[in-house]
């Protein structure tokens, strides 16, 4: 007989012209998910690593910087790209600050967790030199060398890196889904960033067993918090037959909203192949454009939801953490 969870699944499958379904709940444990992101969403992505440092495992960065890097502010925003960034120690003693007052997790967490940071040569969008402080930054944290790995060799420009899949490997134009090679094969990033977060992995599914499908994700968007009325999520058979799984969030960049690219980055980025054959539920959730605070879609790392964006209160942090904590929360 089937479970509710693949009846909920299967029903959706079968009829796609439907209205999103909430989002369901599966087995798993919740201390075990884990979060990346691109550009905003890297930046984002940090956020949320830091934040809930309790709860996530680790963290992939393509083209981020360091936790509160624009103090809050869309002025202060700008050195977090183009560069210089702020000191790594003085946003390293704001973190502390943060922590003491119980806003974020305790950051002796940090010291058990693993990340991934990549910056390409040829990004003019977010510069080596943020990468770097991002690097330094959690080494200040107590994150030590050997749970970092820094991927910067390659030519790539403002782009989620695939195998295949993409714009050129030097472009920086939508949907930022780019191809390269490296040491003569294409560059897996999905694929690096899992393994640097959670070790030695089962080889990438050669066909998926089910397909992303769309969510309401209005429950966790109050008014203001720039969040679409849905998101995607991607939930390998296994898990929704009921074996114990884990949540992968993955948080797409500025202007590469499912509203702006449509599938590019939900479908392509390459996370959905890895989670298939190691029982890893991809949770895509979705901005989208609220002109004048947030014209391009972006993640919330520079302040326009509020003074407490970075914070473990702040809404678009809370959605992700509720959105994240519900699809492992079946008894």
């Amino acid at each position: 007989m089937l479970s509710k969870r693949l009846l909920w699944l299967c029903l959706v499958l079968a009829q796609p012209a439907l209205a999103a379904e909430p989002l369901p709940a599966y087995h798993g444990d919740a201390k075990e998910s884990s979060v990346s992101g691109l550009s905003s969403g890297a930046f984002m992505a940090v956020q949320y690593q830091v934040a809930f440092s309790a709860s996530v495992r680790g963290v992939g960065v393509v083209a981020g910087g360091p936790y509160y890097c624009s103090k809050g502010t869309l002025a202060g925003a700008v050195p977090c790209m183009s560069g210089p960034p702020p000191s790594a120690a003085g946003l390293a003693l704001t973190t502390q600050q943060f922590a003491l007052a119980g806003q974020i997790d305790p950051l002796s967490n940090l010291a058990k967790r693993r990340v991934y940071l990549f910056s390409g040569s040829q990004d003019n969008t977010v510069k080596t030199a943020v990468v770097d402080s991002a690097d330094s930054y959690f080494r200040k944290l107590g994150v030590p060398a050997a749970r970092i790995e820094y991927q910067r060799g390659l030519p790539a420009g403002h782009a989620q890196i695939t195998p295949s899949y993409g714009n050129d490997c030097g472009e920086t134009k939508s949907p930022y889904v780019n191809h390269c090679e490296w040491k003569g094969e294409g560059y897996d990033q999905a694929g690096a960033i899992l393994k640097q977060i959670y070790g030695s992995l089962q080889p990438r599914a050669g066909q998926l067993s089910s397909q992303v499908v769309a969510f309401d994700q209005m429950p966790y968007a109050p008014p203001g918090s720039s969040l679409a009325d849905e998101g995607y999520v991607y939930v390998p058979r296994a898990c929704a037959e009921g074996a114990s799984c884990k949540v992968h969030v993955a948080l797409h960049g500025c202007r590469q909203y499912a509203g702006a690219v449509g599938d590019a980055y939900y479908a392509h980025a390459g996370y959905n192949e890895w989670a298939d054959s190691n029982r890893i539920i991809v949770l895509y959730p979705q901005t989208t454009a609220l002109p004048p605070g947030n014209p391009n879609g972006c993640w919330d790392w520079f302040g326009y939801t509020g003074i407490n964006f970075a914070w473990k209160s702040g809404v678009q942090m809370r959605a992700i953490k509720a959105m994240a904590d519900k699809l492992v929360s079946a008894p």
